[in-house]
């Protein structure tokens, strides 16, 4: 295995407050010696579990970002026993273009691990958290939203597992973060996931879905506030209660709950994020772009809940994600 050419500014194992950079040396036009500099911040106090925090995974997804931000200067020492590596924005490069890929290389951080350390900024930065951070770790908080495309009711996650008493582990602290839903998510595509590298290596794992549109909302990063704290003191880092409140449990069992445009068009919700549909109700139409006088076309639900997720532009193309039906689970 090659070593990464990533190296942290700050200690990573030390008591304190540390914030500083992860350096990732990267020649260009504009700096031929140049660096990218991934902020980091890790606070520490003696020995104790490890929690990764991250955020930007997408970059055009911000409610991660600012709650992180804000951790960064509001968490101290003394609050808490053991370690909190703190990455607000993940995949720094797409973070700064506010686009969901990196503009260097076009990298989809979450579907390039586990990387490469001779590969592209990208993969190098993935191989980095799988070779150097993870592996420290004991819970990792991995913030999304639905970015420019989607758009998603606030929700936790956690995925099924083979290994049952993780996937217990990782439902529990999904339950601790206490989004106003939570999801036992299905992903359709979970090939070099920084999620599938986390459960693969047994540790705790749990992502969200608080929003979407490219933009946050003051409501949406209050979600993001509470559970990253609520999610620290179930991991035994942070000292205080949790802020419990009311949860709605949903279920993605298989592929139903997606529905697929097949159309390019103009893009028309009938039903709003949230509202219940039954299985054969037109959720979306999509009308044509390039003359009047024609029908739109209905796109119908394929089972029955409520809608989680739709998708966010006027516009849509054959391919996109229409919307998520999930289950309610008593």
């Amino acid at each position: 295995m090659k070593p990464s050419p990533i190296e942290p500014t700050i200690p990573l194992d030390r008591d304190g407050v540390h914030h500083g950079f992860l350096r990732l040396p990267y020649s260009r036009d504009d700096s031929a010696w140049g660096s990218i500099m991934i902020p980091i911040t890790v606070v520490r106090n003696g020995e104790g579990p490890t929690a990764l925090l991250t955020g930007a995974n997408h970059g055009d997804e911000y409610e991660g970002p600012v709650a992180l931000q804000e951790l960064t200067v509001t968490l101290q020492p003394a609050d808490i026993t053991g370690r909190v590596i703190i990455v607000p924005a993940f995949n720094y490069p797409a973070f700064r273009a506010g686009t969901r890929t990196s503009p260097i290389d076009k990298g989809n951080l979450n579907r390039s691990f586990p990387g490469a350390a001779d590969g592209t900024v990208t993969q190098k930065i993935a191989d980095y958290f799988q070779n150097v951070l993870l592996p420290q770790t004991d819970i990792v908080l991995d913030f999304h939203s639905g970015g420019k495309t989607l758009d998603f009711i606030p929700f936790a996650a956690a995925h099924v597992m083979d290994n049952t008493l993780q996937q217990a582990a990782c439902y529990d602290a999904m339950q601790a973060f206490n989004a106003p839903c939570s999801v036992m998510l299905l992903e359709i595509d979970n090939v070099g996931m920084y999620d599938t590298a986390v459960e693969d290596m047994g540790k705790t794992f749990v992502s969200t879905e608080l929003g979407g549109g490219g933009s946050a909302s003051a409501k949406s990063i209050a979600i993001a506030k509470k559970g990253l704290r609520n999610v620290l003191i179930h991991a035994g880092i942070l000292q205080g209660e949790m802020q419990i409140d009311p949860t709605v449990n949903i279920d993605m069992p298989d592929g139903d709950c997606f529905v697929f445009a097949e159309h390019e068009g103009l893009f028309e919700p009938m039903l709003d994020l949230g509202e219940d549909v039954t299985e054969g109700d037109v959720i979306a139409r999509v009308w044509p772009v390039d003359r009047t006088g024609v029908p739109p076309l209905e796109y119908k639900a394929k089972t029955s809940g409520l809608i989680i997720s739709r998708h966010f532009p006027g516009l849509i193309k054959s391919g996109d994600c229409m919307a998520v039906v999930g289950r309610r689970v008593d």
